[in-house]
């Protein structure tokens, strides 16, 4: 596609345009794909959104939007379980003890946070204004934080359930916003946004692989959950703005938690986005591309 035609499909979104970044742990590579192709199409958001891992990814974006799909190609590349997920079993026993709640510490998380977006960052030393999605605690629903620390606010959105802590912040508990609102597209419009383009990591377009362990049972049952907000909420939130709803990769039997396969993940999100970007055509208020 030449360059004028790149253009025309860019100035096809209203403005301002929103990249929404889903959560699904390890498979937030999907989204570095992604993204890649969204650059050859020269389309570029004036605001970020995003939950769990896609929050993390969207902070990279909104601190440095023309930068920061190679620092995030890079960075996927290097990150390792150990890193996020630190200990081995009798570690993770010691802090289930300790703690009652989790397995996990988030220290590695925020090392990599302050190592990669700087210590001591906040919401406004980035260049665009970027958003969080949490879930608090007490009244179970999704909350968005987007002012002040990032480190605290992103370990919030990443608070996996019974994985990592909750977080304490501003006087509330968070949790994960993926248990609520894993595709914040709601929260996109708050924003201001008038159109959305959507990179959910749960490999939307295509049927889930049937479960054959306990393991994955119990993933494929958190992938249903997450899949069935999204698709209620796309075709509403469509019927008001465009929604460009980007295609993943064929699933694939990989646990969230495992990073072995993230260069194989970006690779096959950018070649399932590239030819579905070749070919979109915008005509006002609608839902481009699959939901689920």
């Amino acid at each position: 596609m030449g360059a004028a035609e790149s253009l025309s499909l860019r100035q096809s979104l209203p403005g301002p345009v929103c990249f929404v970044f889903g959560g699904g742990g390890s498979l937030g590579a999907v989204q570095v794909g992604m993204m890649q192709a969204l650059s050859e199409q020269m389309i570029a958001p004036d605001l970020v959104i995003g939950t769990s891992v896609g929050s993390l990814n969207g902070a990279f974006v909104a601190q440095d939007p023309k930068g920061a799909t190679n620092r995030l190609s890079h960075i996927w590349s290097r990150i390792t379980r150990e890193q996020v997920f630190p200990g081995g079993i009798l570690s993770q026993a010691r802090t289930l003890q300790h703690s009652k709640t989790h397995l996990f510490p988030n220290s590695g998380l925020a090392k990599l946070i302050d190592e990669f977006l700087g210590a001591g960052a906040t919401f406004e030393e980035l260049e665009l204004p970027c958003a969080a999605v949490t879930t608090e605690i007490e009244t179970a629903s999704p909350h968005v934080l987007k002012t002040g620390p990032l480190q605290s606010a992103l370990l919030a959105s990443t608070a996996i359930p019974g994985i990592f802590p909750p977080i304490e912040r501003d006087g509330r508990a968070f949790y994960d916003g993926g248990v609520v609102s894993n595709v914040p597209l709601r929260q996109a419009l708050d924003m201001g946004a008038r159109s959305l383009v959507v990179l959910d990591c749960n490999f939307p377009g295509h049927e889930l692989p049937e479960p054959e362990s306990l393991p994955e049972v119990i993933l494929f049952t958190a992938m249903v959950t997450m899949r069935s907000q999204a698709q209620h909420e796309a075709p509403l939130v469509a019927s008001h703005v465009p929604v460009v709803y980007i295609p993943g990769p064929t699933a694939h039997r990989i646990s969230p938690l495992n990073f072995e396969h993230t260069q194989h993940l970006i690779e096959r999100s950018y070649d399932a986005a590239r030819p579905f970007l070749d070919n979109l055509k915008i005509e006002g208020p609608g839902l481009y591309g699959p939901s689920s």
